[in-house]
């Protein structure tokens, strides 16, 4: 009975997994492939895509580099500036609170694009459109919830009474802070950092619409190769643009099961 009772998640398990796989899988096959014309039954083999995607002509390794920076720079300035507010949210009770966790995780509920539009007119006065710094500072305000979020449960898991305890065996401020309360929050930063790093990632409509085209990063030149009807190209972009979201999601993954389990043997 218990195998008959496991059975019913594991397909519904490997069901989702071959719904999210499923639109990946015509993606290898483009790109390496220069064409698939009738009356051929496979398509014709080529590596012309990756190399001409390796080239500087192509954009593809300037948006690569644009979009790991801007992304990296995301993820720092979200864990940043959520660590303060997560503690707060997480370890404190204030009055308050409930509407400030509302305004802090509402950008979460907003389409990117309502907030990239109202964010515009803001870069356009502090002179950022165009640049990659306000192509980031609009990716922190799309990402900052999540950050926000798993900062939050981590505070509230554990660590105040650690914290206490190492207070009263002596220990200053900055000790108790980097040995105890950064310890107890790394799998939060973690997980946090990830999110940010994945939102701004796969940032589209935000990035155009504040880098007004000067900022290129892998969504935008993957779209450009689509609508040129360069769907070997595109491939090569798309595949680019998978995989390290891949590997951060599977490096983030241990520090995310540290999270769930400790929430749920708190549930009573």
């Amino acid at each position: 009975m218990s195998g008959r009772r496991g059975l019913g998640p594991r397909l519904l398990l490997a069901a989702l997994a071959a719904a999210f796989l499923a639109p990946l899988l015509p993606i290898l096959p483009a790109s390496l492939s220069r064409g698939w014309f009738f009356p051929d039954l496979l398509p014709r083999p080529s590596l012309a895509a990756w190399a001409y995607a390796a080239s500087p002509v192509s954009g593809i390794p300037a948006a690569l580099a644009n979009s790991a920076a801007i992304a990296t720079a995301t993820a720092v300035l979200a864990v940043a500036a959520a660590l303060p507010a997560g503690l707060a949210l997480g370890r404190r009770d204030f009055r308050g609170k409930g509407l400030a966790e509302l305004l802090l995780l509402a950008p979460a509920a907003t389409p990117g694009i309502a907030v990239a539009m109202g964010a515009h007119a803001l870069m356009l006065r502090l002179g950022l459109a165009g640049t990659a710094a306000g192509v980031v500072a609009v990716h922190v305000m799309a990402a900052l919830p999540y950050a926000l979020l798993a900062i939050a449960t981590a505070a509230a898991l554990g660590g105040g009474r650690t914290e206490a305890a190492a207070r009263t065996l002596g220990a200053g401020p900055l000790r108790t802070a980097f040995a105890v309360t950064l310890s107890a929050l790394a799998p939060g930063v973690a997980v946090g950092a990830a999110f940010a790093f994945l939102v701004s990632w796969s940032q589209y409509g935000p990035t155009l619409l504040i880098g007004g085209g000067r900022v290129t990063t892998l969504p935008l030149i993957l779209a450009q190769f689509l609508k040129a009807g360069r769907a070997d190209v595109a491939g090569v972009a798309a595949i680019l643009t998978v995989v390290p979201g891949v590997a951060v999601v599977a490096a983030t993954t241990p520090f995310l099961a540290r999270l769930v389990p400790a929430g749920r043997e708190r549930v009573p």
